[in-house]
This record gives C-alpha cells, structure tokens and sequence, in this order.
C-alpha cells in the first residue's frame, strides 16, 4: 500500500490535468502558452494552502518534460541549490519549485541569481506571503507573479470524483459510497483548500470498515464532519446551508439585527469557518456600512487580525464585537455603488480617453479652444482649482451618490456637491 497522502499521489503530470486555476492554465492563458512555446521563464505562485502551487510546477515540469527539484527556502541551505545549479548546468535547465520562498535568505539569493539570469534554473516560487511586500525586489525582478486563487466547490468536486475513479494513484481499487450530503460537505467546508479535502476523503475511507458481501465502504455526512473536523451547518439534502447561513448573516448585518448577526456567526464558528467568517465582516465593513462609520471598518479590520491570530475558540470574542458595531452602525453603500456604476459603465465602453493635460507629459501649451496644461492645485487658495479630469465623454459624470445616513456622510455629500458644482461653474467661465 503506498503510504503517501492521497493529495500528493494525485499530482498532475500534466498542465491540462491541473484542477482550476484556469486564468493561469487555461487554453490560451499564460502559463499554457509558457509551456506550449516551450519558453518557460522563473514565476512566483502565491496563495492560500492547498489551492494548487505545487500541482502547477509538476504540471509544468511533466509538460515539458525538465528534471524537477522541490526544496523549501526555510529548511534547505546553500549546498541543496549548489546540487540543483549542477543538475541544470548538466541538463540545461532544471525546474527548482522553493517552497516558502517569502524566507529566502540573502545568502541563497545571492546565490540563485546569476543561475536565474542564465536560464540554468527555472524558478517556481511558491508562497502564502504577499510577494509584493514579502519577496525581495531582487527576485521579483527576475520573476513573473502570478496569484493562485482558491478552488471553487465544483473544482474540489471534480477532484474528488478523479481520485475515487484513479485506480493507480488514488482510491479507484476500493467500493466506495459516497453520500451527496458529504461530498457536499467536504467541498465547501475545506474552503478552496483541495490538499485538505483530497487527505480528509482518504483518512474517511481508509478509518471505515468495509461492509457486507462486495465490501463497500459506506461514507456519510457525520464521518467527513468528523475527518475534517468541521460541522456541517446544517443537514439539508442539496447542500445549500452552507451558502444560505453566510447569505443570512450579511443580511442581518445589513437589516441592524445585532441577535441575528450574533447567531449566524455562532453558525459559521461552529463549523469550523473562522476564514470565512473573517472575509465575510470585511465584506460588510465596506459594503454595507461603508462611508457612514468609517470607524466600525478599521475596527472590524483589528478584529478579524485579532481572530485570525487568535484561532478558534478565542476568536468568537474579537468577532462578536465586530458583528455588533457592525449591525449596530448606520448603513451606506454609496462607495460600492459608485464604483458599480464605474465598472459598469467601462463594461458598456462608456469612456474615453485621458485628457492630455493629466497624462504623463508636461508642457503641453495651450490652444485656442482648450485649456491643456495641467494646473497644480497646490497652487491655488484652498489647493484647488477647476479642471477637468474626467475624459471628455463622460466629464459631467457623477458616479457618488451620498446616502447622508450619518453626520460624516453627509459631510462628504456636502463637500461633493459644492465642489462639482463650483468645477462645472469653473469651467464654463
């Protein structure tokens, strides 16, 4: 029996084998085409746990068929990359996959460089971090940055049904039944994370006792609760809860129900869902109260660091403090509407170009009939003065609707108004 988690038995050997992610590998995307031209260059792959990192450098690796290496920035030191510069320096090239690699070390950066301007080895970098503020500007410059987004519940599905079929590397040679509610379950409760689902689903099945004649392995509900360790938020057949609760919970946010909100965040703890949970309050800090207690964002922001610091149990404390200034808060959502209107416009072709005295040009002159220097406000009483900054198209736009449900918005509203209205009279004059 091979003793290998099932997640990593289940690597693709090929890029069109990879679950999701298929901004990245999709056909005609980026790393596709990477591979089909066979002009691989160094990357670095940074997201959540168990959304693919690893599985798209064996991807790539087995497309192109280089010798690949996996060593992680922490653990490995400077002769394991010595090994791997003289694998490709035989070879040609060599994928290097390095973990972690938000802690590489001065020492073996140093090192890597002159092998990644040579083509020696290719670099796969993979971290949780953000590479922007975590990886050094070194090695950002010799890399592409590519973001790896967690898996959808139909990906995590897919997977699931592959690894029940495989016969060679996953868990095809067993007679397994596997219950809706619990495929469900496993799905949505690991949250993008396939290497936990694919690990939960193996430690199920190899921890059940087979029964009956043809020796079926019977997988329910109550057993992946049990392997994930997370609760099912409740034992509806289509496996819509999870969705539903979480939907209640912004609603109630939003409706000023402080009870309700306190219960559907009990709901999601209980099950596990602390990310979830965490994303959701920072969803409704912007959206729902947005401009009309800018204060209750930073704090909800404070509260889900705390959290996630925390870790459950503890972090129900931070949470419930933020639900209830939250559901507590007066509401608007005038800034995500107004860039709503943004994007919807842009998605009609409602726009138009910069106008030339804000692009990055100077002394443009001026004609006759157009103003075109750009005026610096600075120079100006109050640090302002009419200009035009919208293109031409849609200059008289007004995206900002204030909803004015707190002295602070209707500030802001005030302030709005008053300037459009003195730009519009500036102009004309």
């Amino acid at each position: 029996m091979n003793k290998q988690p099932l997640a990593y038995r289940m690597r693709p050997k090929k890029i069109e084998d990879v679950v999701g992610q298929q901004h990245l590998i999709g056909k005609g995307k980026i790393i596709w085409r990477m591979v089909q031209a066979h002009r691989l260059s160094s990357m670095i792959l940074y997201g959540e746990p168990g959304t693919g990192k690893t599985s798209i450098a064996s991807a790539i690796a087995g497309s192109t068929e280089l010798s690949f290496r996996i060593l992680n920035a922490a653990t490995d030191g400077k002769k394991e990359l010595q090994e791997v510069a003289e694998e490709g320096k035989m070879s040609g090239s060599v994928i290097l996959l390095l973990d972690e690699i938000h802690r590489l070390d001065k020492t073996k950066q140093d090192f890597l460089l002159p092998h990644l301007e040579s083509g020696r080895i290719i670099l796969i970098g993979a971290t949780t971090e953000n590479p922007y503020l975590s990886v050094t500007p070194a090695i950002r410059s010799r890399t592409q940055i590519f973001h790896v987004e967690p898996l959808s519940e139909k990906d995590i599905k897919t997977a699931i049904d592959r690894a029940l079929s495989d016969k060679e590397n996953g868990l095809g040679n067993y007679n397994i039944k596997l219950d809706s509610r619990a495929k469900n379950h496993l799905s949505t409760a690991t949250n993008g994370d396939l290497r936990s689902a694919l690990n939960g689903l193996e430690l199920a099945i190899l921890s059940t006792k087979a029964e009956g004649k043809d020796k079926e392995i019977h997988i329910t509900l109550p057993i992946i609760e049990e392997t994930i360790q997370r609760k099912s938020m409740s034992g509806d057949k289509n496996g819509d809860a999870h969705y539903d609760v979480i939907s209640a919970f912004q609603k109630s946010i939003r409706g000023s129900d402080a009870d309700a909100g306190i219960y559907y965040l009990g709901r999601i703890l209980e099950a596990g869902d602390l990310a979830i949970a965490a994303r959701r309050l920072l969803v409704i800090a912007y959206e729902d109260i947005g401009l009309a207690n800018p204060n209750a964002a930073a704090h909800t922001v404070q509260a889900v660091t705390a959290a996630l610091q925390l870790g459950l149990p503890e972090a129900r404390i931070p949470l419930a403090n933020a639900v209830i200034e939250l559901a507590l808060s007066p509401k608007s959502n005038s800034a995500y509407g107004a860039i709503n209107n943004v994007i919807s416009d842009i998605e009609k072709g409602n726009t138009g170009g910069v106008p030339i005295h804000l692009k990055n040009t100077r002394n443009w002159g001026k004609t006759k009939d157009q103003q075109i220097d750009y005026l610096y406000p600075h120079d100006y009483p109050n640090d302002w003065v009419a200009q035009q900054y919208l293109p031409d198209k849609i200059k008289n736009k007004r995206y900002f609707e204030a909803k004015g449900n707190s002295k602070f918005e209707q500030i802001l509203s005030e302030t709005y108004n008053k300037l459009k209205n003195n730009q519009q009279s500036g102009l004309k004059n």
